[in-house]
């Protein structure tokens, strides 16, 4: 590792070993228990709360929003933690309303409820769409952004970089499923969160010529007030990606709430858990941890601003701050970067297998057993791994906000899902054809406003084809006849009450938001 000094590259190594040793030795299990598809794909529904919420925060935190959303802190400013602040109230929404209907009923995955409301046919079109999106969006942009970082960082070649991190993963999480990923993932939070603390002290204390951080961070005031706009106005040369006051009450609630809500690589967690009151702890301690994000993520992009404003692409904009760091803390903070990217990937890996396996395998292959679904899953996510790495230069190679990017392509499809979950759960009159044409037309309605209105703001699209969406899938219902299954009583002996003390948090939420953009606004 040509720039990182020895002392660097022992805490690094000390780190890798230390993961993959406690990721073994997490997954053993007691004399004479055989592991089967539970205890692979939701860790034997034993997680407790505080695993919950770190895996939760480990699993989104990843290379894509500390490497991307701080390049989008370095191009946009602090506008771009909306993401991070809205996530916080759409988790608290997730675990009053979603959740006990998710653990009422017992599931493996987010197509497995869609099959229990519409049928197999919308399970299995869900199933592949999801796997195509996991393995050629998400995996090849954590792979692609980690091998960036490190390149910046060690010199190492990208495509060294694309299998090092590949391979890492694969090994702390490939044997133990989601109980390796889950707990390992409690380090990788406390790595993740005190490194990147530090980087962005010791960037603040830069900045601040030994004054301290409240030095520092007047001085990102006093030079670049500009960054510290939250609601961007139409003027605003990214006011594409962040269209002013519509970020609060339109679209990127429909993208928070597909991504928090119904998405399988995220979700797959709070199935695990023990009970639904720990499930509901879990997702409480995770919104707390994303109000803190932006200070990891978003502000370390604004410090590379002011510190070098000619960088390009804006992505290495975490890289060259964590370059700037002194020895020993720099040794550190990267091994911080890779445990976001790695519990980021191993969380990915199985999500692929359990969709790939329980989903769509398992229905053609009914009768194998236990032993032989487990290999089927570890293939799986031997060869997402695989494509992940070998097109994630093709894909992404030329890309300055490769965040933004993946934002406006899954913004395509979002909508569709969004609707056809919340109509699933709420209207029991929502048929498969009205669940279907609501996937189908998110896709078709977002091309065509992007072809006719290409000036409309992705997220301000999304908002607009959900409505459309909606409004399809209504209509389709109306007009077709609902079958048993359709109108399946999900929401029978459902109890959406939570406890005072979720309640009292929720309300912290609130407080903290309000506070954070009446400050900025």
């Amino acid at each position: 590792m040509s720039s990182l000094s020895n002392t660097d590259i022992i805490l690094f190594s000390i780190y890798v070993v230390a993961l993959v040793a406690i990721a073994l030795w997490v997954s053993r299990e007691k004399a004479g228990h055989q592991k089967n598809t539970q205890d692979y794909f939701l860790a034997g529904n034993s997680l407790p709360w505080w695993a919950i919420g770190a895996s939760l925060i480990a699993a989104n935190i990843s290379a894509e929003q500390i490497i991307g959303m701080s390049g989008s802190g370095y191009a946009i400013g602090l506008a771009i933690a909306s993401y991070e602040w809205m996530a916080a109230l759409t988790l608290i929404i997730v675990g009053k309303y979603f959740l006990p209907i998710f653990l009422k009923h017992r599931i493996y995955t987010m197509p497995q409820f869609l099959e229990q409301r519409y049928g197999h046919e919308v399970r299995l079109v869900l199933a592949i769409f999801w796997l195509g999106v996991y393995v050629f969006v998400n995996l090849t942009s954590i792979l692609w952004l980690g091998a960036l970082a490190i390149n910046t960082i060690t010199g190492i070649d990208m495509q060294t970089g694309l299998v090092f991190l590949a391979l890492l993963s694969l090994t702390y999480s490939l044997y133990g499923g989601l109980k390796a990923v889950a707990y390992t993932d409690i380090i990788q939070v406390v790595v993740l969160v005190s490194g990147g603390m530090m980087l962005t002290y010791l960037s603040l204390d830069m900045l601040g010529n030994g004054g301290g951080v409240f030095a520092g961070f007047s001085t990102l005031l006093e030079r670049a007030p500009e960054k510290f706009d939250m609601i961007l106005s139409p003027d605003n040369e990214h006011y594409m990606s962040l269209p002013g006051i519509s970020v609060l009450i339109g679209g990127m609630w429909i993208m928070n709430l597909s991504y928090w809500g119904f998405n399988q690589y995220i979700i797959q967690r709070t199935l695990a858990a023990k009970s639904l009151g720990e499930a509901q702890k879990g997702i409480v301690f995770a919104a707390f941890l994303k109000l803190l994000m932006p200070l990891i993520v978003v502000v370390p992009g604004i410090a590379a601003f002011v510190i070098n404003s000619d960088l390009e692409p804006a992505d290495k904009a975490y890289p060259m701050l964590l370059n700037m760091m002194p020895e020993g803390i720099k040794g550190f903070v990267f091994a911080a970067l890779v445990a976001a990217i790695v519990s980021s990937l191993g969380s990915m890996a199985n999500s692929i297998s359990t969709i790939f396996t329980m989903d769509i395998y398992r229905h053609y292959k009914p009768e194998k057993s236990e032993k032989h679904y487990l290999a089927t899953g570890r293939i799986a996510s031997i060869s997402a791994m695989i494509l992940a790495v070998v097109c994630a230069r093709p894909l992404l190679g030329q890309l300055d906000q490769a965040f933004q990017y993946i934002q406006e392509f899954t913004g395509f499809f979002t909508p569709g899902i969004v609707v056809l979950f919340l109509l699933g759960m709420f209207w029991k009159h929502t048929t498969p054809k009205g669940a279907m044409a609501a996937a189908i037309g998110s896709a078709v309605f977002s091309l065509g406003l992007k072809l006719v209105f290409p000036e409309l703001p992705f997220i301000d699209r999304v908002g607009v084809v959900f409505l459309a969406c909606l409004i399809l899938a209504v209509l389709v219902s109306r007009v077709t006849p609902a079958n048993t299954r359709s109108s399946a009583p999900l929401l029978k002996d459902v109890n959406f009450d939570t406890s005072g003390s979720y309640n009292l948090a929720a309300i912290g939420v609130i407080a903290i938001l309000a506070a954070l953009y009446l400050t900025w606004w």
